[in-house]
Parts: C-alpha cells; sequence; structure tokens
C-alpha cells in the first residue's frame, strides 16, 4: 500500500500541487480521477507485463501469468486492471442512488470511504464462486483476462 501511495504522491500530488502553486490552476475531480486511474493502470501493466510481479507481489511470493504461465502482453494486462477496477462501479452507483433518488446524502468522504472498502472487501471473495478450478480458483477478473496468479517457488 505504500508502494501505490508513493506512486500516487509522485505522480499526481506533485503535479497538481505545482498547478495550482505556481499557476492557481484546480483541476476538475473527474479528471484528478481519471488522472490517478490512469497512473496506477501505468503502474501495474508496466510491472505486470515486465516481471509478472509488482513490488508487493514480490513480497507475497506471487506472480501474474498468462494460462500458459507466460508474461501477460500489453493487452492482457489492460484488460486485467480494467475489469479488475469495476469494484468501483457498485459503490459510485450506490451512492448516487442515494444522493439523487433517495434525496439523501451518504455523507462526505468518510462514507464513500466506507463503502469502496466495503465492496473492496468482497470483490477478491468472487474467487469462491469459481467452480472450473476450485484448488487454483480465479478472481472474475482473471477469469475474463485469461489471467492467473502462481506461487513463485522459493530459492
Amino acid at each position: 500500500m505504500l508502494i501505490l501511495l508513493g506512486v500516487w504522491a509522485l505522480g499526481y500530488l506533485v503535479p497538481s500541487l505545482l498547478l495550482g502553486i505556481l499557476m492557481n490552476i484546480q483541476v476538475p475531480q473527474w479528471l484528478a480521477f481519471g488522472h490517478v486511474y490512469v497512473l496506477f493502470g501505468l503502474y501495474f501493466t508496466w510491472y505486470w507485463t515486465r516481471t509478472g510481479q509488482t513490488l508487493a507481489m514480490q513480497t507475497w511470493k506471487v506472480k501474474m501469468v498468462g494460462e500458459n504461465n507466460e508474461l501477460l502482453n500489453r493487452g492482457q494486462a489492460l484488460i486485467r486492471y480494467a475489469i479488475s477496477s469495476l469494484w468501483l462501479i457498485p459503490t459510485v452507483l450506490i451512492y448516487i442512488l442515494f444522493k439523487y433518488v433517495f434525496l439523501s446524502p451518504l455523507g462526505h468522504w468518510p462514507t464513500i470511504e466506507l463503502l469502496f472498502c466495503m465492496i473492496l472487501l468482497f470483490w477478491p471473495l468472487t474467487c469462491l464462486f469459481d467452480r472450473q478450478n476450485p484448488q487454483g480458483a480465479q478472481s472474475i477478473a482473471d477469469r475474463l483476462a485469461k489471467t492467473k496468479l502462481i506461487l513463485v517457488p522459493q530459492k
């Protein structure tokens, strides 16, 4: 998590602060979200296509590979990232539902963060629904992107 915080700080926070301080420009929220989404996408796809492991995955001794245990190509990595980030959609839909349909805003960041965490917690549990290969169960993102996580043998 600290690595992603560093990627976010260098890739988003520093440029945003410089724009704000030097040019008095505040980036719209949708553009800021898009910037962070693309930034994290670049981080994950770069590591998955080069070594199959992000820095955190190296610690956990797991590797992201294709169906034949080969490194991911750029297309596979982008598909894997896009599908694995779909957990954002239910959170946004719940927020919109409460704000515009029920006319009862859920609050600001603490509530939104709670929704993100709840859905993010349940998204990886989709592995439990994989009946094709119960021993090496795959998440929805892995199944659709034709990728899998494997354990890296200890040296």
